[in-house]
């Protein structure tokens, strides 16, 4: 498993994001090891980027809304990344790449500032290493294939942290588990899981009603008026 922790020193960074790299140190490894793969599978080696920048309504993070068309995850929401090629720099530079590719982030305006301990995802058998990432020369994104990424927004961590934008949705599996509501989004699963340590590490978290629980299929809904 990567180790996990500050890539620069936590100083180097603004000061509303050098609290949460300064605890990617400090994060207990035990809270992740029951999200290590299974003894007996055999997993692959993947890497998200988590992107903070400074947007006009504060420090926000890029997401990414998968195409519908996708025979996996569709419609769902993501960090930009995926699994690691032949080549890659492991994890930053598959966490980068991929992020050109399905956004068109230049990698030349992020600085990579921490890593956190790498996650399992069952239903992909990925072993997942999210990179934290300070977007200090923003540049315009995109939904580079439309295919495969039908939108990209950044959202600001105030939208994420208001308690009016939070619960929590239960999958039909019974798994329950964080969600977001963002404009025209659904945030859950591993990217509300991730977002939500992000925000109570960096110390933007703020008291929410967790006995919120909503079916997924109608909060899914509700994100889609249109339909």
């Amino acid at each position: 498993m990567t180790s996990h922790g500050p890539l620069v020193d936590p100083a180097d960074v603004p000061h509303w994001m050098s609290k949460l790299v300064e605890g990617t140190r400090d994060l207990d490894v035990e809270m992740f090891r029951g999200l290590a793969p299974p003894d007996h599978v055999i997993a692959r080696d993947a890497a998200v980027l988590v992107l903070l920048g400074e947007g006009p309504d504060g420090p926000d993070v890029l997401l990414l809304l998968r195409s519908d068309a996708l025979g996996s995850h569709a419609g769902q929401v993501a960090f930009p990344g995926g699994k690691a090629d032949e080549g890659d720099d492991f994890p930053i530079g598959t966490a980068l790449r991929e992020a050109a590719e399905e956004t068109g982030v230049l990698p030349g305006g992020v600085l990579p500032v921490a890593l956190m301990p790498a996650l399992y995802v069952p239903v992909s058998k990925f072993l997942v290493t999210p990179v934290l990432a300070y977007w200090h020369t923003p540049a315009p994104v995109r939904a580079v294939d439309p295919a495969e990424t039908a939108a990209v927004a950044r959202i600001p961590l105030d939208h994420l942290a208001n308690p009016a934008n939070r619960f929590m949705v239960r999958h039909p599996s019974g798994f329950t588990g964080p969600a977001f509501s963002a404009p025209g989004m659904l945030v859950w699963g591993f990217t509300a899981a991730l977002l939500t340590l992000v925000l109570a590490v960096g110390g933007w978290e703020v008291p929410w009603d967790t006995t919120d629980v909503r079916e997924l299929d109608v909060a899914w809904r509700s994100t889609r008026p249109e339909e």
